[in-house]
């Protein structure tokens, strides 16, 4: 199994990381601290999460060089006219306290509004300007990636969706591993409950000695997406990220796969037609 991710354009990605939704202040700071010092290198955030002096703070008392973490944020879609990209993009920068981010994310197309290419268009050129190291999204569908690479000739390199064994996006792995793009797991454990029962997932837990979110976690490394589990517990930290070495059978895989259900969605966000701001 590959360790790593790497895009079109050269960005390398770890096989997991670490969410930071809902870590936030001085116990938010010490909890993300505590993940990179326990060997998390992709620290996930966003301008919505209001979390970003959190993890600037996290950068600073870690005693970590800064070259150990890939720090991610994420414009929200109130701000995707092009102006107000570029000054949410330098407002992220003063929250965490760096210079340039190294991966921002537009975080859902919000298609009604039509506004999504010129937020691609705006990214790309904090790129060009430095205050940017690559340029992905969330929550795209196909569609939506096509017309950003008609527009401006390029494809994201990282794109952010929901996927577990619930809605395993089978197709969405495939059609981004063609064309470079790394696949981005949110709730990449579906907030655990039915899913921690299920046969598929108890039988290599049990097999392996470990938890069932460990499992999940090992599934989501071999089916090629890299999941971005959330813990303030530096114990749950290290379980989850020793899950990158664990070795499910190709049938175990396929079992937990099978799980996928055309109603897998938690909340029903449909990128098509779901507005995020």
């Amino acid at each position: 199994m590959a360790k790593t991710h790497v895009s079109h354009r050269g960005l390398q990605l770890p096989a997991i990381g670490l969410g930071t939704y809902k870590l936030k202040g001085a116990d938010g700071a010490v909890a993300i601290s505590e993940g990179m010092n326990l060997g998390y290198a992709l620290l996930d955030s966003a301008y919505n999460y209001e979390n970003e002096g959190t993890v600037g703070e996290a950068l600073r008392i870690s005693g970590l060089p800064r070259n150990r973490a890939i720090v991610t944020s994420k414009l929200p879609g109130r701000y995707q006219r092009r102006e107000d990209a570029r000054i949410t993009v330098e407002e992220s920068l003063y929250r965490l306290g760096l210079p340039s981010v190294d991966l921002y994310l537009i975080h859902w197309p919000n298609p009604a509004q039509g506004l999504y290419v010129e937020a691609f268009e705006a990214l790309l050129q904090a790129r060009q300007d430095g205050l940017i190291s690559h340029v992905g999204v969330c929550n795209f569908l196909p569609e939506h990636l096509e017309t950003l690479k008609e527009a401006t000739g390029e494809y994201p390199e990282v794109n952010q969706i929901e996927l577990h064994p619930y809605f395993p996006q089978t197709e969405a792995l495939a059609y981004h591993r063609e064309r470079g793009i790394i696949t981005q797991a949110w709730s990449p454990l579906r907030r655990g409950g039915d899913l921690f029962e299920e046969s598929a997932v108890t039988a290599p837990a049990e097999r392996l000695g470990v938890s069932p979110a460990e499992a999940v976690l090992a599934w989501h490394v071999a089916v090629g997406s890299l999941p971005i589990p959330k813990s303030s517990s530096p114990q749950r930290q290290l379980a989850n990220l020793r899950a990158q070495d664990l070795v499910l059978t190709d049938a175990e895989v396929a079992a937990i796969t099978a799980l996928g259900r055309a109603d897998g969605r938690m909340k029903n966000q449909d990128p098509a037609v779901y507005e995020e701001f």
